[in-house]
């Protein structure tokens, strides 16, 4: 057919579906210079065409958008310009395509080209009324410019538009540039305009176009919550159970928790600064309530530094903890029993702390105090007679922290040039709770590492060489008695992990370090008594038989002490051996163990973890002898002492001991009285009732943590015995089954709150059961499904999504160390359970096919083509050998088969229930996030669920820094 007009042009182009180039060339014909009639004829049949067929075609908007960018920079065109806007009126707020994915990333090309051209033309009508206001014309360009505002509302008012042109931005970030300078050129214009209704109408869009880049990234905070039970559970959990830990994992964890719950800051801060409150007045006396105290006072100001630069910016930071300490003075009985405990003014030493790390104005600390002060008056007597004089904790912690910093320059020095001066410093360190306070002043501070390797290497320079002089003998012999009892004492207070040094290719391993990985008991740990550790030279043991069975003292002179510790097993074996036959009476006996502990109390260590190996390995009956040389090793000296420093030496020894014989005196019901220290060396062991089943103990812990609405420090300590004891999967399966049988919602919602942080003493191994295991489970099983309908359903999906981002924002780095400690076992083989190659079905999708009538549906992902299972974590080569990559992988797998399937239920409300929690927890782009490991198919399936079809889900869900992700969302979103 002959092309005579632009009306038939337009028809035949529409009909045939002209290519670009097609079109370019017909174009020239009909847009002569100033051939304004012609666009009225193009205005004319675009609006008819649009009549006669459905909703508007993104061929419009390619027809628009040429004729645009042939000429249309001449704003002077009435008739031309408000042809162009009739046709924008049309299609602006109902645009929609169906057609392929390329097609619909046109779409929003086109759409942000028309929205520039709109701010151009808006930015040309309010100059011109500018101009004709000078004038004293001020008809001149008032009509237009409402028109161009009044198409920019209507355009930007719809979110689907704005998600297009999110899209745009990110396909086109030059044309948003573009577009970002017009908007200025046009607040500029408009500010010198009188009229206050179109400057609004304007700021409002202008307000609409910024927001476009963000759009994701709004979250309503919670403000009818005032308690916040996860962020309680978390502080008191690493505060009891692992204050040598980085500050950096402990305050992602925080900001996890912060966003997925949507905290205000001031209440976030309140909440932590009401854990630590909370955690020092239910510590045990003693080194538990040091450690509380160096959390509170000396930790937690440096998380609140660190959190500081999650924030918009320094004031409104500083703003939030002032805030969050005015919500803190009011809690009066709160504050009042931690000053009963600590026998101070708490208040008034943290704010001071937080002054110092320019978290409050000067201003605002003066404030508070003053408040505080004015409470103060008013409270219960808080010195008695007896305890006036007693320094408050706070304090004592607070100053040795720079003591901590001194010893360590101290211990660079060259030992042998001044052995006896570093003696005295070390023997200070010994005396009362010294002790104590620089292990907790250093585990706060990140220092405890260094400091423990500072006395391996003093260990270490005492093993090497012997003197012939008595006195530098004894000084020897101290500083090696010393650094072992202290580097024993820091690893049953703090975990081996302290101590151990990272793996060093050639290098000698310290005897310390060597010793306590190979001979020292520890919980979890069994130690084989015939281990050849315990097997030295004969000949060595021989020589300390004879000098241990010998009537006068040790001899300090010659005397290389690493190899008495380590000859020490075989030499007790020998003892007890002639002892049991008779060859040595019980007064040999006794002067024997007084002296091994008179004056080294490192080679009773020694013995006795050889003793507590041994009688593991013994009946009944033959145990007797073994418990008594324990007894005697741990019993008071009954000769003279001659060394410095023995009665601190002891306490040390004493504790270490205790800890050491804990286990197997329980397992042989045999008691030993431990010289007192005072206070209890042990205040969080044998925490289970005897003779009870411990899923009995689990579920009535659990019922009663429920009922109290928080975590408290001894409940945290009988839910990790309990991990420790029934495993991961016992542990894990059995919380979540007590979740599901509650039916109230704001029970369900409290347990969700409590469970993620009962499950962060081991979150990456109970992540790993829950999505692995237990959700597919459950999801697979016609027969559970009811378990999951609302409300425990729509708690279970808001756990696990919980735990999975969680776990995988924190996999790639280190595990903590409370984590370390606990004996990796492995719950399934997660290569088998899920194979890297596709040929092979995963036991998961063979679960989905023995569960689905509809084998072609649900099937294993072999019988769909390649692009149904393709994610986004596929193109972003994420290492698929990670267990929890494999597990997050196949989970999406799973969703997407449920979504797909022709079977709906309680389960496919489950996934929704999921989906909608990722949506709620993301922040703006998913890189990165769980979520890359979701089918890109899996979207158009979502987006057929009602609560699921919005344009901000999809942007949510997708990942829009690849095209492919892009291409997807813009698919979904014009269809919608």
């Amino acid at each position: 057919m002959k092309v005579v007009n632009l009306k038939q042009a337009i028809l035949q182009a529409w009909k045939e579906r002209w290519s670009d180039y097609q079109w370019a060339i017909n174009m020239k014909k009909f847009f002569p210079k100033g051939a304004t009639w012609d666009i009225l004829n193009l205005a004319d049949a675009l609006l008819e065409q649009a009549m006669i067929g459905p909703s508007p075609n993104p061929l419009i908007l390619s027809y628009l958008k040429y004729a645009i960018s042939s000429q249309f920079d001449d704003f002077s065109r009435d008739l031309c310009i408000q042809a162009l806007l009739d046709i924008m009126d049309m299609f602006c707020d109902r645009l929609s395509c169906h057609g392929k994915a390329e097609e619909c990333i046109g779409l929003c090309r086109a759409l942000l080209s028309a929205l520039h051209w709109l701010l151009r033309c808006t930015a040309a009508s309010a100059e011109r009324l500018r101009e004709g206001l000078e004038a004293g014309a001020p008809a001149a360009g008032e009509k237009q410019l409402a028109m161009c505002l009044q198409r920019l509302e209507k355009t930007l008012s719809s979110t689907k538009n704005r998600a297009l042109l999110h899209i745009a931005k990110l396909e086109e970030a030059s044309s948003w540039t573009a577009m970002e300078h017009s908007l200025l050129k046009l607040g500029e214009i408009l500010a010198n305009l009188s009229d206050p209704q179109l400057r609004s109408q304007a700021e409002q869009c202008g307000s609409l176009i910024r927001s476009i880049p963000t759009m994701l990234s709004v979250h309503s905070e919670q403000l009818h919550k005032t308690g916040f039970p996860t962020v309680h559970a978390l502080v008191l959990l690493e505060g009891t159970m692992n204050l040598t830990g980085e500050t950096q994992p402990l305050v992602e964890q925080l900001m996890m928790v912060k966003r997925m719950q949507h905290i205000p800051t001031p209440l976030f801060v309140l909440e932590i600064w009401k854990a630590c409150f909370v955690g020092i007045i239910e510590s045990p006396e003693g080194t538990e309530e040091l450690k509380w105290t160096a959390f509170t006072f000396l930790k937690i100001p440096q998380v609140l530094v660190k959190l500081k630069k999650y924030s918009h910016g320094d004031r409104d930071f500083t703003e939030d903890v002032n805030c969050a300490f005015e919500f803190l003075l009011k809690l009066t009985p709160l504050l009042d029993k931690a000053d009963q405990h600590c026998n101070c003014d708490c208040a008034n030493f943290l704010l001071q702390e937080c002054s110092k790390q320019g978290l409050l104005s000067e201003a605002s600390v003066n404030n508070l105090m003053a408040k505080r002060a004015l409470d103060r008056e008013h409270a219960p007597q808080l010195k008695s007679g007896e305890n006036a004089n007693i320094q408050p904790n706070p304090g004592l912690i607070l100053r040795a922290e720079p003591t901590v910093t001194n010893i360590l320059k101290t211990m660079d020095a060259d030992h042998s040039k001044s052995p006896e001066g570093l003696l005295g410093v070390l023997g200070h360190m010994l005396s009362g709770k010294s002790l104590d306070l620089l292990l907790a002043a250093a585990a706060a501070t990140g220092k405890l590492k260094s400091f423990a390797r500072k006395f391996i290497n003093l260990n270490e320079f005492t093993t090497h060489g012997s003197e012939d002089n008595p006195k530098a003998a004894s000084v020897r012999a101290l500083l090696f008695d010393i650094s072992f009892l202290m580097l024993c004492y820091v690893a049953q207070t703090y975990g081996s992990e302290v101590i151990l040094s990272e793996s060093r290719t050639g290098a000698e391993v310290p005897f310390f370090e060597t010793w306590m990985q190979t001979c020292m008991p520890e919980e979890g740990k069994i130690l084989n008594p015939d281990h050849p550790c315990f097997r030295p030279d004969s000949t060595k043991v021989e020589s300390l038989v004879a000098l241990l069975n010998n009537s006068s003292e040790m001899k300090l002179v010659q005397m290389k002490w690493h190899e008495a510790c380590l000859s020490i097993s075989a030499a007790i074996l020998e003892i007890l051996n002639a002892w049991e036959n008779g060859v040595l009476a019980f007064e040999s006996i006794q002067k024997i163990t007084d002296n091994i502990k008179g004056k080294v109390c490192s080679l009773a260590v020694c013995a006795v973890a050889w003793l507590v190996a041994h009688v593991r390995m013994l009946g009944l009956d033959e145990r007797e002898k073994s418990l008594q040389m324990i007894r005697q090793l741990a019993g008071p000296l009954c000769s003279e002492n001659t060394l410095q420093f023995y009665n601190e030496r002891v306490v040390i020894m004493s504790s270490i001991l205790e800890h050491m014989c804990a286990d197997v005196l329980q397992q042989t019901a045999t008691q030993i009285k431990f010289p007192s220290t005072g206070v209890d060396t042990m205040p969080y062991w044998n925490l289970l009732p005897p003779k009870r089943p411990i899923k009995e103990v689990l579920t009535d812990i659990f019922a009663k943590v429920l009922e109290k609405g928080w975590v408290d420090s001894r409940s945290i300590h009988i839910f990790d015995t309990l991990l420790h004891m029934g495993g991961v999967y016992w542990f894990c399966n059995n919380l979540i089954k007590e979740l599901l049988k509650e039916t109230r919602k704001e029970h369900t919602l409290r347990a969700v709150e409590l469970l993620y942080s009962i499950f962060c003493l081991d979150m990456p191994q109970v992540t790993l059961v829950l999505l692995g295991h237990i959700l597919p489970g459950l999801l697979t099983d016609s027969s559970k499904w009811h378990s999951l309908m609302d409300p425990p359903g729509t708690a279970l999906a808001k756990l696990a999504v919980w735990c999975a981002l969680s776990s995988y924002s924190s996999h790639k780095g280190q595990a903590s160390t409370r984590q370390k400690k606990r004996h990796r076992e492995d719950i399934e083989d997660y290569i088998s359970l899920f194979p890297l190659d596709d040929t092979q079905p995963s036991k998961l999708m063979r679960l989905l096919s023995s569960n689905e009538d509809d084998t072609n549906v649900l099937s294993s992902p072999t019988d769909r083509s390649m692009s149904s299972s393709l994610s986004a974590s596929q193109l972003h080569t994420v290492n698929m050998r990670d267990p929890l990559n494999r597990v997050l992988a196949n989970l999406f797998l799973l969703i997407s088969s449920i979504l797909g399937s022709r079977t709906a239920g309680p389960h496919t409300q489950f996934v929704q229930w999921f989906m909608e929690e990722c949506v709620d927890c993301l922040e703006q782009g998913s890189r990165g996030s769980i979520l890359q490991f979701m089918p890109f198919t899996t979207v158009s399936e979502l987006v057929k669920v009602s609560a699921m079809s919005s344009p901000k889900v999809v942007l949510a869900i997708t990942d829009l820094s690849l095209p492919q992700g892009r291409q997807v969302a813009a698919k979904a979103i014009a269809a919608l």
